[in-house]
């Protein structure tokens, strides 16, 4: 299967439109014609309806394998090219929001460096791609545990900080004043999402091991990335958010209760791309030094 003609397939029942992925991909319309009818004369069947333009059935099936398929090609390209790449004299990191800690922050050089702030699920991607030369990703985990990270690539993962994890709630709530919370006693509470800014309901639900989709109910979707905004939603009693307990300091109104049951932690780990060419150098191998000591 050619990746080119994939790659097209893709793009035209992203875009429904012939003429949109041609835009998009820099070819004629009648390339991009050509291009899918070969792919369905590879694979002996239709891929895509014209009228609409919307994938067939097995154009859905083979949509589901395409992502991977194509990434793994861009990671395996960006690998080998690492081979002839001059050193590098600037550091490109991709980090999820709550990566970004007063720790990893002091390790970064100080200058010639471009931060990106990315959705969890897209840093291992940016690593393994050559879009980051290291990446800063957070989770929950129990104590010691790694981070379950997407298989995109050959990457090297290193724990850099472990912290207790706790749910913000307005000072005047209820539970404010106990020592300690169990998640159990908070599935039916309504909740913030905001999958960037904190922790994902959706890991929530998966950590509590109930019934697929119980509980954790939204009470109001946040998009941002500002872990502060989230924290003050929780403040102003718009629904319960859980966060590591260092990025609850100082947030007007709220309190901040341990969570103390399942036994978890807020983990941040560096992404470095593994393979055979060798040790980190330069700015990344200083950027992950200094995240691994004690004082950056």
């Amino acid at each position: 299967m050619d990746p080119h003609l994939l790659r097209t397939y893709v793009t035209v029942a992203r875009l429904a439109s012939f003429s949109e992925a041609a835009r998009d991909l820099g070819y004629t319309q009648s390339a991009v014609s050509q291009h899918i009818a070969a792919l369905e004369t590879d694979l002996g069947l239709p891929l895509l309806t014209r009228r609409p333009v919307a994938p067939t059935p097995a154009g859905e099936r083979l949509l589901e394998h395409a992502g991977a398929l194509l990434l793994r090609l861009d990671a395996a390209r960006a690998d080998l090219g690492r081979f002839a790449a001059a050193p590098r004299a600037t550091l490109g990191v991709a980090a999820s929001p709550l990566a970004l800690t007063p720790r990893t922050l002091a390790a970064l050089p100080a200058t010639g460096v471009t931060l990106r702030a990315l959705p969890r699920e897209r840093v291992p991607v940016a690593v393994a791609t050559g879009e980051a030369d290291a990446g800063l990703v957070d989770g929950i985990a129990a104590p010691s545990d790694p981070l379950r990270l997407p298989d995109v690539a050959p990457l090297a993962a290193t724990g850099v900080t472990e912290e207790p994890l706790a749910v913000v709630l307005p000072a005047h709530h209820p539970l404010a004043a106990r020592p300690g919370l169990r998640l159990d006693d908070l599935v039916d509470a309504r909740w913030l999402d905001a999958p960037a800014a904190g922790i994902p309901l959706d890991r929530l639900r998966a950590v509590h091991g109930g019934p697929a989709g119980r509980g954790f109910r939204t009470a109001l979707r946040y998009e941002g990335t500002d872990t502060r905004t989230l924290a003050a939603l929780a403040a102003a009693g718009q629904g319960l958010a859980l966060l590591p307990l260092s990025a609850t300091d100082g947030v007007p109104g709220a309190a901040a209760v341990p969570l103390v049951a399942p036994r978890l932690v807020h983990r941040t780990e560096l992404l470095l791309p593994a393979g055979a060419h060798g040790e980190p150098s330069g700015p990344v191998a200083e950027f992950a030094r200094r995240l691994k000591s004690r004082h950056p």
